[in-house]
């Protein structure tokens, strides 16, 4: 058996008397892959900074790469590959010159990283980027160029935080292929993450909650401890869940999935069937408390909905210069119905969105949203829509309730009224009186937040651009469940997402790619004109429509 990249026991962190990790313990060896899951807040970023020998510890003992991280934890930042968050990169340095930069600090020799950068540029699909600079990459791209300076070096040990976050799909499997590659060679892996399709891929996985373990195994055998428990029925059912034990619950756009306190249970519709465990699944069954009931108070929104369609898009085209970013997009959406687009970095999604927002102006074509045109009437719809973006338009340095009175205030909301709106907004999406400024609230939390600064003035279209990057699954779960009861009052939702398992919550799916609108329908016809089995997933079809736009050299 050959020596453990990382050996700790009981290790733990402290700040003053708050503490984050406690109780961990854990082995992983050369080539071995251990994801480290858990919600918001429950240690996974403390965890990798011990073991990048950033933070020290607080409690426990621990070695990694044979150095000890209470003695010698500069030795192990020193060796380690350690990828946050935040990229890490020099924006306005070349992706050449942040290499070059990543391997002059590690003391690589010259000869040496840079027979490396050809391969690893390769790998990347960065080779002919190189002069380009690191803030003009998008998403995708600069996730890749922060790996392959982490790899310059060829660590033993790569410790990487949420590398999928924001990253399209392709992109994520292309960073995986990578990530796969090394760990066939040797090197031990450990990545944080909240999507459960890459914990799938590992050898073992670690689940936190609340900063300290509660199951450590692999995939297989953490699915396991919920079979026999997980069943799925359709939608149209009129079974009453309220007698039923369940553990916890989704409604997709076309069924009900539960996981039950126990097996073998009475009163199950007649049309239920027993289903494969998920990882998602076990992560909610592990990590909540019980299924969320969501009470959404929505009688207090009398105002009814247009019955003519949410929005009417003829045509539309947004160009910026020689470049078209939305090209000759046509779609409808109706009242009460829930849209998801999906497509790479760069397909167009956020532009056609921001244009249906009011926020960009058409370049060609038509665009009726609520009633209102995008291109004459643009405060007309900006009151009529609620719109959540990727990073939640929040301010940090404001409190929740600031945010809140601030939006009100933005929407034109007189102060009795704002007061009401704000009691209203807040109980939709579940937000607890907070006095925390935003910045130190966790990610729900702060998701929570956003929904409800977007739903003061009750919005005809709610918009939301990548509005669960980064959240768990349990949390998924509620926002969807809001959502869902929002579409049934007569909203139209229109999102945009990365994680292509939670298009199954929407109604529709509509294809981007090189900002053209090649394919749009439900989830099984889409299964259907691709030639996919029926059960295929999202990703699925995802991939089989972007091979196809690429084999037909983009065209629609």
């Amino acid at each position: 058996m050959d020596t453990p990249v990382i050996a700790v026991k009981g290790i733990g962190r402290l700040f003053g008397s708050f503490r984050p990790l406690a109780d961990v313990a854990l082995s992983v060896a050369p080539g071995q892959l251990l994801a480290v899951v858990g919600p918001d807040g429950a240690g996974k970023t403390t965890l990798l900074q011990i073991l990048a020998g950033i933070l020290p510890l607080s409690e426990g003992e621990g070695q990694v790469l044979g150095w000890n991280l209470r003695t010698q934890p500069e030795r192990v930042a020193a060796h380690v590959g350690y990828m946050s968050q935040g990229f890490t990169l020099y924006d306005r340095l070349t992706v050449a010159e942040n290499i070059a930069f990543a391997a002059g600090i590690r003391s690589v020799p010259t000869t040496v990283w840079q027979a490396r950068a050809l391969r690893l540029l390769d790998m990347a699909g960065l080779q002919h980027f190189t002069t380009r600079r690191a803030g003009a990459l998008s998403g995708g791209m600069r996730k890749k160029l922060s790996l392959v300076c982490n790899l310059i070096h060829e660590p033993s040990l790569l410790l990487l935080d949420e590398p999928g976050l924001g990253v399209d799909p392709l992109s994520r499997r292309e960073l995986w292929r990578i990530l796969l590659e090394f760990r066939a060679q040797g090197t031990a892996v450990v990545v944080a993450t909240s999507y459960m399709d890459e914990a799938e891929r590992s050898d073992r996985i670690l689940l936190l909650h609340e900063g300290r373990p509660v199951a450590l195994d692999s995939p297989d055998a953490l699915k396991a401890s919920c079979a026999g428990r997980v069943y799925e029925w359709p939608s149209t059912s009129e079974t009453s869940l309220e007698r039923l034990p369940i553990r916890s619950q989704k409604q997709l756009a076309d069924r009900v999935h539960v996981v039950l306190e126990k097996a073998a249970v009475v009163g199950l519709p007649g049309d239920a069937r027993p289903v494969t465990p998920s990882l998602e699944d076990v992560f909610v069954d592990r990590t909540s408390t019980g299924v969320a009931t969501v009470a959404v108070p929505l009688s207090v929104n009398a105002e009814s909905r247009p019955s003519e369609e949410a929005i009417d898009t003829q045509g539309l085209t947004i160009q910026f210069g020689d470049f078209v970013a939305v090209d000759h997009v046509s779609v409808r959406v109706g009242a009460g119905e829930v849209v998801a687009f999906l497509g790479p970095n760069g397909a167009g999604k956020t532009t056609l969105i921001r244009s249906l927002c009011g926020l960009l102006k058409p370049s060609a074509g038509s665009a009726h949203v609520a009633g209102a045109d995008v291109a004459t009437e643009r405060r007309r719809v900006r009151g009529r829509i609620g719109y959540m973006s990727q990073h939640f338009s929040l301010y940090p340095d404001l409190t929740g309730g600031e945010n809140l009175a601030f939006f009100a205030s933005v929407y034109g909301l007189d102060r009795k009224t704002a007061a009401s709106a704000i009691v209203w907004a807040s109980a939709v999406a579940g937000l607890v009186a907070d006095n925390r400024w935003v910045y130190e609230l966790s990610g729900a939390t702060r998701q929570r937040l956003a929904l409800a600064c977007s739903l003061l003035h009750r919005p005809h279209i709610l918009f939301l651009d990548e509005p669960t990057s980064g959240v768990d699954p349990a949390s998924r779960y509620r926002f969807w469940t809001v959502i869902q009861q929002l579409a049934a009052t007569g909203i139209a939702v229109v999102v945009s997402t990365h994680y292509l398992a939670e298009a199954e919550y929407c109604h529709r799916l509509c294809l981007m790619h090189n900002g053209r609108l090649f394919a749009q329908g439900s989830l099984a016809s889409l299964r259907t004109h691709y030639g996919l089995a029926p059960d295929s997933s999202v990703e699925d079809v995802f991939i089989a429509g972007i091979a196809a736009q690429n084999a037909l050299g983009g065209e629609a």
